[in-house]
């Protein structure tokens, strides 16, 4: 069957792809008032940035369930923070700088990200620090999150509720950034730095030790098992993908001429992977006001622009690159033919509501029919963009499971 379509559809320009970068882009904005926990509103409420920083705004309350948690007393409360974001992120080639208790960064939608600690050490001699996972971890709800004591909603490990951390065929999205200004992916990658190679999951460089004491610790029992305590593993380096920081520098979908990235690491049964999301120190430098006593609620002192979802590149008018495509709504697949009189080696990206590249396909030729999977895909509202030398077109993709 062909179809035939309006020409006010949906364009992604250059010029707004310029200059709405990831840092701006990759958060998970509620736009409608959603509630959640509590009646509190979901997710961030506002992204407002400068040439220098991005300012998230948060209640540290996700769109999902959350709860119960055995064994935990606390309630989350909305924290009503403005986490400041460098959009200049530089490697700190001084003293590096520990990934501290309370937020290490913010999801993308707003949760905050804690540190691999629980903040109590063995004899609370700050030697053996204890494991998050381990000794909080009956307390986790499904989503693996929990409230600190403050009512601070927060995850230590992979959030398996806000992002699909099974599908492990694509890149994984960008899923939060860390105070450093560097972005944090899900557990997908490219196998290789620069950009190629089949997608993998990215494996911690941390090797769990062999043996059976700790020195002024505890020994290896089923009390304190390998793994109790964060100095249970060591770093080796090139063991794995990841580096001290759990991160590498390479060619990712949102950044093509490379970046900096974390990474979050699970194993193949997705259970959470040691360091879990950011490693004891961070790769750059932070600046002041996310973290320390009462960190978070950073005074916005510049001028700033705020970032309207509905205006994210997006232009009225689309009379560029003539294809056809269906079917539309689609269950598990999209057969896409581009018009002859087009150029070759068209590239092919299919983007979620929020702007995050999904699926790719690079060197599209006219008059040839191309058939995408989207199996692995979820419902929902998606974005195919056709992307040539000079011209580049979008259609709204509704998929139904």
């Amino acid at each position: 069957m062909k179809y035939v379509y309006p020409l006010v559809l949906l364009l992604f320009t250059n010029t707004i792809f310029a200059q709405l970068t990831p840092d701006i882009t990759s958060w998970k904005i509620n736009t409608t008032n959603n509630t959640g926990y509590a009646g509190i509103l979901t997710n961030v409420q506002q992204v407002q940035y400068s040439t220098n920083n991005v300012y998230v705004s948060t209640t540290c309350i996700p769109d999902y369930t959350i709860g119960p948690w055995t064994a935990n007393p606390n309630i989350p409360v909305n924290q009503n923070f403005v986490f400041k974001i460098t959009r200049n992120p530089i490697q700190n080639i001084g003293a590096l700088t520990s990934t501290p208790l309370g937020h290490v960064g913010v999801w993308s939608n707003g949760v905050s990200i804690f540190n691999a600690k629980d903040g109590m050490s063995y004899n609370n001699a700050g030697v053996w620090n204890r494991d998050a996972l381990f000794y909080e971890g009956i307390s986790f709800d499904d989503c693996l999150g929990h409230p600190a004591p403050n009512g601070e909603y927060h995850l230590h490990v992979n959030p398996t509720c806000l992002y699909n951390d099974s599908l492990n065929t694509i890149h994984s999205p960008i899923i939060g950034y860390a105070f450093d200004g560097f972005p944090i992916y899900g557990a997908y990658a490219y196998t290789n730095t620069n950009g190629t190679g089949a997608i993998k999951r990215m494996t911690s460089s941390y090797v769990m030790n062999t043996g059976t004491t700790r020195v002024n610790g505890p020994d290896v029992n089923a009390t304190y098992p390998l793994g109790a305590f964060i100095e249970d593993r060591t770093f080796v380096s090139g063991s794995g993908d990841l580096d001290i920081h759990n991160g590498r520098f390479c060619v990712t979908p949102e950044y093509p001429n490379g970046i900096y990235a974390y990474f979050v690491t699970i194993d193949a049964n997705l259970y959470p992977v040691y360091p879990y999301v950011i490693g004891p120190t961070y790769y750059g430098t932070v600046q002041a006001g996310n973290t320390g006593p009462g960190s978070g609620h950073n005074t916005i002192t510049e001028t700033v622009t705020t970032y309207v979802p509905s205006a994210s590149g997006i232009s009225d008018f689309d009379k560029q690159i003539e294809f056809e495509y269906y079917p539309n709504p689609t269950r598990n697949y999209l057969a896409i033919f581009v018009s002859p009189s087009e150029n070759n080696n068209i590239e092919a990206t299919f983007y979620n509501e929020i702007g995050q590249p999904v699926l790719q396909q690079k060197n599209i030729q006219p008059a040839v029919s191309y058939v995408f999977n989207l199996e692995n895909l979820t419902s929902g509202v998606y974005y195919l963009r056709l992307q040539g030398n000079s011209k580049s077109s979008v259609r709204k993709i509704i998929l139904t499971k």
